[in-house]
């Protein structure tokens, strides 16, 4: 994968203040993104020009930058599938200004530039496409025809390019770092802490789980007591039961004094 590496630090210095003017006064209809890791790889959205067969769609394409950049020209794809004389069924650009008319001194502006301006007249004399550029040639309704049939179908609004993308990425990862190594150390800003307040003991949790134990035995211990209580039919304490002994006893012993006088008295008869 190429990088920013492959590139001398005056290319990459010229590419930056390129990109940051492209990306603060876009020309008209094009729209610039680029990794800040990576500047051989630079992506753009090209709207469709009015009166155009491709007009209302949006052409996503990119440029990659060799080594010896800008000695040698970029070369250009269409990632959109677009039915254009000069662009390829792989999306290939076909135009001289990357080609025989390169000059080091050309910018990426003047380069989007001209490319949009194919979409406006096409080179069919120097096609890359076949079809394209004899059915141009030929019978443009039916050019016009099919190239707003692929508008239509693979030219929809894509997602937006940004600037920066990674950078953006890294800076929301590192603040969400500090939150999280704030959330998980909240004593080092409490201010109890400086005044030599005790602070919450780090065994807390496993307090709170043998005390979540002790409420979750509680209601067996209740039912106990409740088991208990029935059986006395007192208050619920298990004292209660030597009195139910006693009062028992001394119930069986009234029964069987009641039993004697009635042996008496049929003795009697």
């Amino acid at each position: 994968m190429a990088t920013n590496e492959n590139l001398p630090p005056n290319v990459i210095k010229q590419l930056a203040k390129e990109l940051k003017n492209l990306d603060e006064t876009p020309p008209e209809g094009i729209k610039v993104g680029v990794n800040d890791d990576d500047f051989t790889t630079i992506y753009a959205d090209i709207e469709g020009p009015a009166g155009t067969p491709y007009e209302n769609g949006v052409f996503r394409m990119k440029l990659i930058l060799s080594s010896d950049f800008p000695h040698s020209p970029p070369k250009g794809y269409f990632l959109t599938k677009i039915f254009h004389p000069n662009i390829a069924n792989n999306g290939e650009i076909c135009v001289n200004t990357l080609k025989k008319d390169w000059n080091p001194t050309l910018g990426l502006r003047h380069v989007l530039l001209v490319i949009r301006c194919l979409l406006i007249e096409p080179f069919p004399e120097s096609a890359l496409n076949e079809q394209a550029g004899k059915m141009l040639l030929e019978n443009y309704e039916e050019y016009a025809r099919l190239a707003r049939l692929y508008t239509g179908i693979h030219a929809k609004p894509k997602s937006k390019l940004k600037q920066g993308a990674i950078s953006e990425s890294t800076t929301a990862l590192n603040v969400d770092q500090r939150n999280t190594t704030t959330a998980q150390n909240p004593d080092q800003k409490n201010p109890l802490s400086s005044t030599g307040a005790p602070s919450p003991s780090p065994v807390a949790p496993s307090t709170a789980s043998s005390k979540g134990t002790s409420s979750q035995e509680q209601p067996a211990a209740s039912v106990g007591s409740t088991l208990v209580s029935n059986e006395t039919g007192g208050v619920g304490s298990s004292a209660a039961l030597p009195q139910k002994k006693d009062g028992a006893a001394l119930k069986a012993q009234a029964e069987k004094k009641k039993m004697d006088a009635r042996k008496k008295s049929l003795k009697r008869l």
